[in-house]
């Protein structure tokens, strides 16, 4: 069900993307995972652990904005 699919996850710089983002990408072949939260500084923090990785993206926004989303 997750291989070669796009996961988009809000609020992605919690304790739940942090830890869900990692394992997805080391245990299945994801096509891209979206990191989409409001904490630029979450956000700068771990992009940098995925430096190397191209199929993690990371988006600044909030879920009421329904054009960003």
């Amino acid at each position: 069900m997750l291989e070669n699919s796009t996961i988009l996850i809000t609020g992605g710089t919690g304790s739940f993307g942090k830890t869900f983002a990692p394992m997805t990408l080391k245990k299945y072949n994801r096509q891209k995972i979206i990191v989409f939260s409001r904490d630029e500084m979450k956000q700068w923090e771990m992009a940098k652990s995925f430096a190397d990785n191209l199929k993690a993206r990371f988006f600044i926004g909030d879920v009421r904005d329904c054009e960003r989303l």
